[in-house]
């Protein structure tokens, strides 16, 4: 897959591009439904399959609050890559670039610079300054310009036929802590990443379990607890336990991501983790002493284990 971080990287209009158009947070099933569409639609026509997302998130660039991310960057263009799409154009959002008129991005950007043969966008789909761009004043430019509109269904999950799969709907099951429910969405185990940092060194000398300690920052974090985890790291994949939470036991109120990497004894202090988030164990608790903790991580490291074998992780 090309990546193209900026419009003005494009030399040349791509062959018959299709193009849908997004912020793809989580990269969710609905997506790689329509990335699909959208390749499919290239083949059809001999073209180029394009996906447009940007960086930051629109409302973040605005100044606005927005929501906490399922994907950050690195995740999503590795994501995208894996559908199988020719081209990600992962553009610079600002205001400036907001400030474009659905008309010029149609025209200016989407036809003349990229070489939009047909787009294949969401039901709700809208665009431009002060989102003037919809599915009914594209299907007003289309004969003029020269391309077509295909408007995707909704993808639905597949336990219900109304719950339409969608970023908020994985946001709210991840901030519950059913994480293990977030897969029939995602396709796949939520995961956070983080660099290794040091942390308090009592995982090992007090509590006999060595923990590697990890800091987010704006992705979507799940909700306070311990879980069964699968973690990816520059060794190799392990199976682990992750901690969520202020440690109540020891009182110093301070947020952490612990994970208890079984059967590990490599220094990946500074190297970035991946976590995958199996499922939830229970909830973060104060016991009365040290001693007690460690016999409840003993527990939750049998019950783990289970799980993850359960989920064919080897």
């Amino acid at each position: 897959m090309e990546l193209i971080e900026n419009i003005k990287q494009i030399k040349r209009p791509f062959k018959n591009a299709v193009i849908t158009i997004g912020n793809f947070d989580g990269v969710h099933k609905g997506h790689q439904s329509l990335f699909g569409q959208v390749m499919e639609k290239a083949r059809q026509i001999n073209g180029t399959s394009v996906a447009m997302t940007f960086d930051p998130h629109p409302l973040k660039a605005l100044g606005i609050k927005g929501p906490s991310l399922i994907t950050r960057r690195d995740q999503k263009v590795e994501l995208i890559e894996q559908c199988g799409l020719d081209v990600l154009l992962c553009i610079p959002f600002d205001k400036a670039f907001a400030a474009i008129t659905a008309h010029d991005f149609i025209e200016k950007i989407l036809v003349n610079k990229i070489g939009m043969k047909a787009i294949i966008i969401g039901e709700d789909y809208s665009f431009g300054k002060g989102r003037q761009g919809n599915i009914e004043f594209l299907k007003k430019e289309k004969d003029r310009l020269g391309f077509k509109t295909i408007v995707a269904p909704w993808i639905n999950n597949t336990d219900s036929d109304h719950e339409r799969i969608s970023s908020t709907i994985i946001r709210k099951i991840v901030m519950d802590g059913k994480v293990d429910q977030a897969m029939k969405y995602l396709g796949r185990h939520y995961q956070i990443r983080g660099k290794v940092i040091k942390g308090r060194k009592r995982g090992g000398s007090q509590l006999g379990f060595p923990t590697a300690n990890i800091k987010l920052h704006d992705e979507l974090c799940p909700k306070l607890g311990v879980y069964a985890v699968n973690v990816e790291t520059t060794k190799g994949n392990f199976w682990g336990v992750a901690n969520i939470g202020f440690s109540p036991t020891f009182g110093d109120q301070m947020f952490t991501i612990e994970v208890h990497i079984l059967d590990f004894s490599h220094d990946i202090y500074n190297t970035r983790i991946r976590v995958n988030m199996v499922k939830k164990l229970r909830d973060e608790k104060k016991f009365s002493c040290i001693q007690e903790l460690s016999k409840q991580i003993e527990e939750d490291i049998k019950i783990a284990k289970d799980i993850l074998e359960k989920n064919g992780y080897s």
